[in-house]
C-alpha cells in the first residue's frame, strides 16, 4: 500500500528531495535478483533510494529501527525487515534469500550502522555471504554525505553491477567473503572520488 502511494507520490517527493544522479543509472533498472548495497548516513536513506530506483527495493535493516511504534509502522511500509546484528539472525537471511529467489531487489546498508564521520565504517560480511551463495548481482551505490544539510540536495553515484564470482579465487569460502567485502567497500570509495570530483 505504501509503495503504491509512494509511486503516485514520486514526481512530489522528487522535488522536495531533489536527489541527482550519477554514474551508471541503467544499474537501478537491472533486471531479475539483484542486491542494492549504499553507505549510510540518515534514517531517510531508504526513501532517497526508493524515489530513484525504478524497481520495488525490500530493505533489510537493524531490529532496534522497530523498537518505536512510529519507526515499526514507517519502515513496514518501505518494505523493510528486521535483522538482529549481534547474531547470524537465519530469520532475517532466508528472507533475503527468497526475496532474491523470487527475482525481487534486495537492499542493504553493509556498514550495519549510520556513519558518524566523513568515512565509510568496515563493511559487514552479510553482503558478501549473500551474494555468494545467490548469485545474485551487487549494484554499488553511494549517497553524498553532506545530502541532508541544509541547501544540498541529495546526490548519488551508482556504478556498475559487481558478481561475486568474478572475485573469487582458489581460497576458502570464508576468505572468498573477506576479499568480495573489501571490493565492495574499495568500489564505493572509488563510486565517492568519483562524485566528489563531479561535483567539484
Amino acid at each position: 500500500m505504501f509503495y503504491l502511494f509512494l509511486y503516485l507520490m514520486k514526481p512530489i517527493l522528487w522535488l522536495i528531495f531533489r536527489p541527482k544522479v550519477y554514474g551508471s543509472r541503467k544499474s537501478l533498472g537491472i533486471k531479475g535478483k539483484a542486491i542494492y548495497i549504499c553507505n549510510h548516513i540518515a534514517m531517510t536513506d531508504p526513501l532517497i533510494l526508493a524515489i530513484v530506483s525504478p524497481r520495488i527495493i525490500h530493505f533489510m535493516a537493524k531490529k532496534e529501527v522497530f523498537e518505536k511504534p512510529i519507526g515499526r509502522l514507517l519502515f513496514k511500509s518501505l518494505l523493510v525487515f528486521p535483522v538482529d546484528r549481534g547474531t547470524a539472525d537465519i530469520k532475517s537471511l532466508k528472507n533475503a534469500f527468497r526475496l532474491l529467489d523470487k527475482g525481487k531487489v534486495f537492499g542493504i546498508f553493509p556498514e550495519g550502522r549510520r556513519m558518524v564521520a566523513d568515512r565509510m565504517d568496515e563493511f559487514e560480511h552479510g553482503t558478501a555471504f549473500i551474494a555468494m551463495r545467490s548469485g545474485a548481482p551487487v549494484v554499488p551505490i553511494y549517497l553524498a554525505n553532506d545530502s541532508y544539510r541544509k541547501g544540498k540536495r541529495p546526490r548519488l553515484m551508482v556504478g556498475e553491477p559487481l558478481y561475486a564470482k568474478d572475485s573469487a579465487m582458489q581460497a576458502s569460502r570464508r576468505e572468498n567473503e573477506l576479499l568480495f567485502t573489501q571490493r565492495l567497500r574499495n568500489t564505493l570509495e572509488t563510486l565517492k572520488r568519483e562524485l566528489e570530483e563531479k561535483c567539484s
